[in-house]
C-alpha cells in the first residue's frame, strides 16, 4: 500500500505575491519576510529532523529555507535576515 499526501500552498504563494504588489512590510523595523503553510513548515522541520518544541532550531531551518532560491516565490521582502 501507498499513501500519498497532497497539501494546496497556492493560497501561501497567492498571499505573498498580493503582499509583494501591495508592498506590504517592506518598510519599517519589522518586516514581512514571507508567508509559509504549517504543512511545509512541519515537511522541512521532520526533513531537518527538528522538533518542533525546539523553537531556536526551528528558526534556523526556516530561515535557510526562506533565504533558498528555491523557495522564493513564499518571501514577501527580499532583503536578508
Amino acid at each position: 500500500m501507498v499513501i500519498k499526501q497532497r497539501h494546496d500552498v497556492s493560497q501561501a504563494l497567492k498571499d505573498a505575491q498580493s503582499a509583494r504588489d501591495a508592498g506590504v512590510g517592506m518598510s519599517g523595523e519589522n518586516r514581512l519576510a514571507g508567508f509559509l503553510d504549517g504543512a511545509v513548515l512541519g515537511a522541512w522541520l521532520k526533513e531537518a529532523g527538528v522538533a518542533w518544541s525546539d523553537t531556536e532550531a526551528a528558526k534556523e531551518v526556516v530561515k535557510r529555507k526562506m533565504m533558498s532560491g528555491e523557495f522564493s516565490k513564499f518571501r514577501v521582502w527580499e532583503g536578508s535576515f
